[in-house]
């Protein structure tokens, strides 16, 4: 067991991180929000930690956290500027973001290394600390998935109108999305670039975009267990698919475009209908035995 853990060390840290980026776009869906802002924001924590452990030789979880404040505080002004915005728009929108933000670190001189990116950025961070953090936010977004939170965001996300009529902060829950979306985001970018040491413009561009909503997807947006089966799958499935070579591309997008057509709420979905027809059934045969 140890050698194995030795060997795909890397693997699993990729998976908690991609967990944490898969979050940050599966946070504001869960709330109607069709925002991409926490890929902008997995840049801002990588730079921020970055350039503080460079520069300042701030410890992981100092740098980490710094990250995050600041996309979190970028990810209200966000809310705040956007917010007539919806759909398509506002998608659009956030990703025209995420790539001001590849412009601006490219164009960033030495603060950000320019086109090269920044090097060096050595920490304390373990594969524990990533673990940690990654079940630390799970336990808090399993919570507000259930009881009376859990009711006002899915209202929210039905019915936006009808859960103002009935005193739901509609505008206070898409505003904490954004929010927590950025923290999430940041958090991701931060501690993939203390794992590598390394960050530079190509890692943040419109690529992360897609594989933050095939992960969503693919596993289920409505949950975080279903961004969980996302990350998981799309972390390990290039190891898996290494005998396909050039055409693990194709494999990628006939996997997505199978699930959007027949698995539209995930495998999360498949999970929970399977589970719900078996339990029914229990109960039917209970109620005529």
């Amino acid at each position: 067991m140890t050698d194995w853990f030795d060997a795909n060390i890397v693997l699993i840290q990729s998976t908690f991180v991609s967990l944490l980026l898969a979050l940050s776009i599966q946070v504001p869906l869960r709330a109607g929000v069709f925002s991409f802002a926490g890929i902008g924001s997995y840049g801002v924590g990588a730079y921020t930690a970055a350039i503080v452990t460079i520069r300042l030789e701030w410890p992981a979880f100092a740098a980490i956290a710094a990250g995050a404040v600041l996309a979190a505080g970028i990810g209200y002004v966000l809310a705040l500027v956007l917010s007539r915005l919806g759909g398509l728009y506002l998608g659009m929108a956030t990703i025209a973001f995420s790539l001001i933000f590849s412009v601006f670190v490219i164009n960033g001189g030495d603060l950000t290394g320019g086109a090269q990116g920044l090097f060096g950025a050595i920490s304390d961070l373990t594969t524990g600390g990533v673990v940690g953090v990654a079940v630390v936010v799970v336990v808090l977004l399993a919570l507000s998935e259930r009881g009376r939170i859990g009711r006002r965001i899915a209202a929210v996300r039905e019915d936006p109108e009808l859960a103002m009529s009935t005193g739901v902060p509609v505008l206070a829950i898409r505003q904490l999305s954004f929010v927590i979306s950025g923290a999430l985001g940041a958090c991701a970018g931060a501690m993939n670039t203390l794992l590598r040491s390394t960050v530079s413009p190509d890692e943040i561009g419109f690529q992360l975009v897609v594989l933050a909503l095939t992960m969503i997807i693919v596993g289920g947006s409505r949950s975080w267990l279903g961004a969980f089966l996302g990350a998981v799958i799309f972390t390990w499935l290039p190891s898996v698919l290494e005998f396909v070579g050039d055409w693990q591309t194709v494999v990628y997008g006939a996997l997505v475009a199978l699930a959007a057509i027949f698995v539209p709420g995930g495998l999360l979905g498949v999970l929970q209908q399977g589970y719900r027809r078996r339990r029914r059934r229990a109960v039917a045969i209970g109620g005529t035995s």
